[in-house]
């Protein structure tokens, strides 16, 4: 990963607090005569130093202050400190949103779109490498287009899976996957490849206007958590924009299977696929959230022994 270090110092405004060190997870700036410098060799470029700063003495070139940029809204100067936005606001967003299989006939701007993606980096990422790569088909035709070929794929998937001489004898050999795909999968898909040739009703991306692929370039600490957590950054402003959205774990499997698939969507060979996001406008309205099933929560105390 690239540690370059980009980071300056204006020595006419910095005080000499010694803020950017305390903050600075890689070492890269030191307090030499009362004034901070740049002394490490090595930098994760993650701007906490710049942050920090009462004076702005400190500017971390690798950074793009655009990236805080929006086409649709403008956040708020300074800085939200913990504890100071209402957590019951926060959590009812979360419990709000909810998966969309029922989209409106409209397009998504491409403003919103971008302005999604741009959400979607504000997540944090392991020693900030920041590999995770946003691939948008901004069209129902586009969508569409994609969604015919992951049929096709299918329906391969199942003349193999119908063969029960093959999921046996592939079972027999050690691979299990075929056969666990019939047991599981099978019926569901080939009523879903039915109901889309009979009358052209999209079981997999839900008729969604737009799609947003999140991935990862390689060279990332922790890629798969980097563009997760990028998805949700996106699904939870989606909401907030007015848009709904749904996770298509379907289309992810195919182009992991499928490199075809991912390069038709224009993604390099080099890149790994980890969500699919399906997005538009909602056609559903719900009335208030339903919680989720119980959940066991296991604490680890300090125990002699």
């Amino acid at each position: 990963m690239d540690r370059t270090v980009t980071t300056v110092i204006d020595s006419k405004r910095c005080t000499g607090c010694g803020a950017c060190v305390k903050v600075c997870p890689s070492e890269t700036i030191t307090l030499v005569g009362g004034k901070a410098v740049v002394s490490g060799q090595a930098s994760l470029s993650c701007g906490h130093c710049a942050a920090v700063c009462p004076t702005g003495a400190v500017r971390v070139k690798a950074l793009d202050t655009r990236s805080l940029g929006f086409h649709t809204f403008k956040i708020p100067d300074g800085w939200s400190a913990p504890g100071t936005y209402p957590v019951a606001d926060l959590a009812w967003v979360m419990a709000s949103r909810r998966s969309c299989r029922n989209y409106l006939d409209r397009q998504v701007a491409k403003e919103l779109l971008e302005d999604l993606v741009r959400v979607g980096t504000l997540a944090p990422s392991g020693t900030n490498s920041q590999k995770w790569t946003f691939t948008v088909l901004p069209t129902r035709q586009a969508v569409s287009h994609l969604g015919e070929k992951i049929g096709t794929y299918f329906e391969n998937l199942n003349r193999r899976a119908s063969r029960k001489w093959l999921r046996l004898g592939l079972k027999w050999l050690g691979r299990p996957e075929l056969d666990r795909y019939y047991r599981d999968y099978f019926e569901s898909v080939r009523t879903a490849l039915e109901a889309y040739r009979r009358s052209g009703r999209d079981r997999l991306f839900h008729g969604a206007p737009a799609l947003i692929i999140v991935g990862s370039k390689p060279g990332g600490s922790c890629p798969a958590e980097d563009a997760l957590l990028a998805t949700q950054n996106i699904l939870l402003a989606a909401h907030a924009m007015g848009l709904g959205t749904c996770l298509i774990g379907f289309a992810v499997a195919v182009m992991e299977r499928d490199p075809n698939l991912a390069a038709f969507c224009g993604i390099p060979n080099a890149e790994k696929v980890h969500s699919a996001i399906a997005l538009g406008y909602p056609d559903e309205t719900y009335l208030k959230p339903t919680g989720r099933r119980p959940v066991n929560i296991r604490f680890a105390d300090d125990r002699d022994g």
